[in-house]
């Protein structure tokens, strides 16, 4: 018995360790040594249009359409597309405000989705390159030249930029999830410089509008379906980190950890609409896709194993396992006692947000699952209500 319990500890330590440290290492080696052909890039200006979908969000949209329209870009090439997503606010009455030529609202009339949203508005664009974002974030003056640039490569399908969190006295946060947004960022970095990345940032990224395929309706991560879209049409998606977006670090670790659930099932819903992601033989981004997507899934799993089997081998030479994940997790338990009473400690915020997101991962599992049993991609449009 003990031998079956080594081996299933040894092959969850390998897969927690890959994940968390094997793959940003991997990759480290792979864009030294085989490094995509540079991005021929130029300053170019055409017709382009920003994106935004929004259900109730007209306290945001008077701020986001202002910072839209003062991008250092032509404003006879720039439009700014509203989608109102049933709202039943002053979304009308605000968009209405600014200039038509420049601002334009599409109206869906009852609540469909994210999804639909998007849809709808990428059939209006009148752009040849069609940016997305939210309500909620603000541009630098310079991201749409930054952008609109890659596009001069005939390569290049979709760009994803940088979002910046921002605490609330409007400091880049470096604890906790902020410190795991910066290791993802520069996993994608890496990943971009290889060829592309698997997922953009819904913030802000941009495509060429006829490579849009329209989303089915209910899908969870428009920023992971898009870009791998067009990746698969054998395009690449690159990232720009100096094409940046900014947003506030989430208050409260609670609503970041809802953030995360609807991420994560994403994720298992994307992999069932598209086996052919899962391809070897299909898809050329199939090693990223695994080590950045699957992995991730997985990994909550493999850290429960690890924590179970080291347990039942605790009186072995692989005790010292059991005690480094006890310390691990009572320091995430401290973190989060220190959170709740609003203490910020990088190694226990640390340790407390890794847990928080592996914790996230089984959440969206369990949802995944009960709404692919009972309520299918109804269940996946709720979480997209439920987290706009």
């Amino acid at each position: 018995m003990d031998s079956v319990f080594e081996s299933l500890l040894w092959a969850s330590l390998i897969l927690v360790a890959y994940t968390f440290c094997g793959y940003p290492l991997l990759l480290a080696l792979w864009s030294s040594l085989k490094q995509h052909a540079l991005i021929a890039r130029a300053l170019i200006t055409h017709a382009d249009s920003i994106l935004i979908a929004a259900s109730n969000q007209a306290p945001r949209l008077v701020a986001r359409i202002n910072n839209c329209l003062e991008q250092r870009y032509p404003s006879d090439h720039l439009e700014v597309i509203i989608v109102s997503d049933g709202s039943t606010d002053d979304t009308f009455s605000v968009v209405s405000a600014f200039d038509h030529r420049r601002v334009r609202l599409v109206q869906l009339e009852k609540r469909e989705g994210k999804a639909a949203a998007l849809n709808a508005g990428v059939s209006t664009a009148e752009g040849e390159i069609v940016v997305f974002t939210d309500a909620r974030q603000r541009f630098a003056p310079d991201v749409v030249a930054r952008l609109v640039s890659h596009f001069s490569d005939s390569a290049v399908g979709a760009v994803t930029g940088e979002l910046v969190l921002e605490s609330e006295k409007g400091l880049p946060d470096g604890n906790g999830v902020g410190l795991y947004w910066t290791i993802e960022k520069l996993i994608r970095s890496m990943e971009s410089a290889i060829d592309s990345v698997v997922g953009a940032t819904g913030a802000i990224y941009a495509i060429r509008k006829e490579l849009y395929r329209p989303l089915k309706l209910g899908t969870i991560l428009d920023d992971v379906v898009v870009p791998m879209t067009i990746a698969m049409q054998g395009f690449r998606v690159v990232c720009d980190r100096q094409a940046i977006a900014v947003d506030q670090l989430a208050g409260d670790y609670r609503q970041e950890f809802q953030r995360k659930v609807r991420t994560l099932a994403g994720n298992y819903q994307a992999f069932r609409w598209y086996p052919n992601w899962l391809s070897p033989n299909q898809n050329r981004l199939y090693i990223q896709v695994v080590s950045h997507k699957v992995c991730r899934l997985v990994a909550p799993f493999a850290l429960l194993l690890l924590f179970i089997t080291s347990l039942a081998l605790v009186s072995s030479d692989y005790a010292y396992l059991f005690v480094l994940q006890a310390l691990g997790y009572t320091m995430a338990l401290v973190g989060w006692m220190l959170m709740y009473l609003g203490v910020r400690e990088r190694v226990t915020a640390a340790a407390f947000s890794l847990c928080l997101l592996n914790y996230a991962a089984l959440v969206g599992a369990v949802l995944f699952l009960h709404g692919r049993l009972y309520l299918s991609e109804l269940r996946a449009l709720n979480l997209w209500r439920k987290a706009a």
